[in-house]
């Protein structure tokens, strides 16, 4: 997917003289009181946060008086995201302070991917002094990445007076390895779930599949698995070549499928829903028992209890019966 609005230009009214006095004011207030904390607790501010419906006020839409808070919507299943978040990472850590990154799950904030009009995954939003913008959807080149981010950084500071919380590198890595450890993850799923963030998705299958050969109820590695063989499938398709493929010849079911794969990949989950209940309605056979597994194998990426997956097991039950 092609980056869009990789600009800063005409997103948001930015130019209310009234909401930027009183931004540059609440701004001015929170350097004030970062002041006044201790110099370890200012260390321990986290830059990369995990957010959900409940923190988001707190983390999101405060914090952004103080400081750009970046957006990062995201899901396990999308490939794309696996691409652009560890940059989108690394350089949080990099610009040190000067924007706060928030990931947030679509899948388990669905309210929220409603609210910000997400078309598709991963998209990134930026908010500053409370204010909502588009940033970029799609994967996008570092140096793009760079580009959009200083132009955030610059208007923060020139409209609304928002210069972020500088962030000394050494002190906040000091700080985060005092941090309490978590409990030790099992091997065999941490050997997987790294084989399927570096790429090699054979090894993650087969990793997967030897998890649930001796435990059948992992739920964990069940959805690894799934993940995994719709990465392997999409893997060096050509979607243009694909939907070209799948829009000529509606009747081929083989490219109906891999469009499906495509669209799932790229967050437009409804779409890859209505496509293959779309399949089934029109076929017979084995062409519709192929169809209709593959629907089942994206339900298990996405999740039983999504939303969408829920009205779609309704429309392909009415389909079926």
């Amino acid at each position: 997917m092609q980056p869009r609005n990789m600009s800063m230009s005409g997103a948001v009214d930015l130019s209310a003289v009234k909401a930027a006095a009183e931004a540059k004011q609440k701004a001015e207030q929170a350097r004030a009181q970062r002041a006044a904390q201790p110099e370890a607790q200012a260390a321990a501010v986290s830059l990369v946060i995990d957010v959900d419906e409940a923190t988001f006020e707190q983390e999101v839409v405060q914090r952004s008086a103080e400081v750009p808070v970046v957006i990062d919507f995201w899901a396990e299943w999308c490939g794309p995201c696996k691409q652009l978040s560890p940059v989108l990472e690394r350089l949080t850590e990099e610009y040190a302070g000067r924007f706060v990154l928030a990931k947030i799950d679509v899948d388990a904030n669905q309210r929220l991917f409603q609210q910000f009009g997400v078309q598709g995954i991963p998209a990134i939003f930026a908010v500053i002094a409370g204010q909502a913008l588009p940033l970029f959807q799609g994967v996008a080149p570092e140096p793009q990445v760079r580009q959009v981010l200083d132009q955030l950084i610059q208007a923060a500071e020139e409209r609304f007076g928002i210069v972020g919380q500088p962030v000394d590198p050494e002190a906040a890595a000091a700080a985060r390895a005092a941090a309490p450890v978590e409990p030790p993850a099992d091997p065999a799923l941490a050997h997987a779930h790294a084989a399927l963030d570096a790429g090699d998705l054979n090894g993650a299958i087969q990793a997967y599949e030897n998890i649930l050969a001796s435990e059948p109820g992992n739920t964990e590695a069940a959805l690894g698995l799934g993940q995994a063989k719709l990465l392997a499938r999409v893997q060096g398709t050509s979607a243009e070549q694909a939907r070209k493929d799948a829009a000529e010849r509606p009747e081929d079911v083989a490219a109906q499928l891999a469009v499906a794969d495509l669209d799932l990949v790229g967050g437009h989950v409804e779409d890859a829903f209505s496509r293959l209940i779309s399949t089934v309605r029109r076929t017979a056979g084995d062409d519709r028992d192929a169809a209709r597994v593959r629907l089942l194998e994206l339900f298990d990426v996405v999740g039983p209890d999504d939303p969408r997956v829920v009205a779609a097991r309704s429309a392909l039950a009415r389909v079926l019966f």
